[in-house]
């Protein structure tokens, strides 16, 4: 699961206390990690990667041996922010030689009476000029017969769709950030961000203290415990969600280069992927899952959101239920909008803040890009027209602040 193409030095030392680099990255999962990766590849760029845990650890969002990419979304600027993001991770690849996406295609399946418009999904990819298919339930069947759907169920096919690894990418994505000249640090808790008239400074749990010219907040749950000292409260939500593998009946159905990607749309949603890096495919839940916190989650599978996509399976996809594999918990951070948060703190430009809204690692690869040019231009507000949809100051983010932007001190 490693990246041969490439070398990898992992830094395991503080540097010393008071040293200086342009730019420091907190929080080094998916979207940290290809921050620093961008960030280290400018010319010149001195920086620095902390996190609190072991690296590729399991407490967030981004660790995990499948995710699903798609262009299909319900908008046209995500549908054109998609493509931006294979070709990011087109890039990745040709800088490691590491294989990090899978094409399966992908289906997003509307049954009869659902709220949840599969026409938008339509809609958005006839404007950005991406090719697609409606297909009835009977011809899905045909060609995915593992499937069993209803009448007057409606579904778009695209073939631009399929599976990122995690497990490769993230390490993909330090390693060129080491090998660019970053350093990164794990197992380091930060325990503030302090901005005293516009120079940075990062406060370590051990009492270290680093200088930055602007710090990247990648820190996802624990988001605002980092920012709240600065002022700023999002109103975030945090639940407890998990995936379940299971191993078919017919393991050949549910091969990559058989069975697509899936999205159900409906109340509940779930969504699916075919068997990659395990020996059977994926199914979960969308926002099935109770609130909690980045501190007081636990990693015990909730029976009841296992029993709810048990219960879908047996129904719409009879092969895929056969005896679980494992079931594995993660943490949601959503917006009120679900829409995610590419943008700087407007009263303190030097700090940036990336947020994935529980939807964000097929975008990890792209993101890392725009955080980058936020980071070392500190002088425009948004330097991208792509990131004005995930303003941190836009209106869904202004509902329940605790607290308004705090001046500089």
């Amino acid at each position: 699961m490693g990246c041969p193409a490439v070398g990898y030095r992992r830094s395991v030392s503080l540097p010393s206390s008071g040293s200086s680099f342009d730019a420091i990255v907190v929080g080094l999962g998916g979207i940290g990690s290809a921050t620093a990766r961008a960030l280290a590849e400018r010319p010149g760029v001195r920086v620095l990667g902390i996190e609190q845990f072991e690296l590729g650890h399991d407490r967030g969002a981004s660790q995990d041996v499948s995710r699903i990419i798609r262009l299909s979304y319900h908008r046209r600027d995500y549908v054109e922010l998609a493509k931006d993001a294979f070709a990011a991770w087109r890039a990745v690849e040709a800088a490691t030689g590491e294989t990090l996406l899978t094409i399966t295609g992908g289906l997003d399946l509307q049954p009869a009476g659902s709220p949840e418009p599969v026409d938008d999904y339509a809609a958005s990819l006839s404007a950005a000029g991406v090719p697609f298919e409606w297909l009835d339930e009977a011809e899905t069947m045909r060609r995915w017969p593992a499937w069993r759907l209803d009448p007057g169920t409606r579904v778009v096919y695209q073939a631009d769709a399929g599976i990122v690894d995690p497990s490769r990418g993230n390490v993909a994505l330090r390693r060129l950030a080491t090998n660019a000249g970053a350093t990164l640090l794990e197992r380091t808790k930060v325990a503030g961000i302090h901005d005293r008239s516009g120079a940075l400074v990062v406060e370590t749990g051990e009492g270290q203290t680093f200088e930055a010219g602007s710090v990247v907040v990648a820190a996802d749950a624990w988001a605002n415990q980092l920012l709240a000292p600065l002022g700023v409260t999002l109103p975030l939500s945090v639940t407890l969600e998990q995936v379940t593998w299971f191993s078919p009946k017919d393991p050949a159905a549910f091969d990559p280069a058989r069975f697509p990607i899936w999205i159900w749309l409906d109340q509940p949603g779930f969504y699916g992927v075919p068997a990659h890096g395990e020996q059977g495919p994926k199914v979960g839940q969308d926002i099935g899952g109770r609130p909690t916190t980045a501190d007081d989650r636990t990693f015990e599978p909730d029976v009841e959101a296992l029993s709810r996509v048990e219960t879908f399976l047996e129904r719409h996809l009879p092969g895929a239920h056969g005896p679980s594999i494992r079931t594995k918990t993660c943490l949601y951070t959503c917006t009120p909008d679900r829409d995610f948060v590419i943008d700087r703190l407007p009263e303190h430009p030097g700090v940036v803040v990336g947020l994935g809204a529980a939807h964000g690692y097929k975008f990890a690869a792209l993101f890392g890009l725009l955080l980058a040019d936020l980071a070392l231009d500190p002088g425009r507000r948004r330097p991208d027209a792509r990131l004005e949809p995930f303003a941190i100051d836009r209106a869904a983010l202004q509902l329940d602040r605790a607290t308004k932007f705090a001046a500089a001190g």
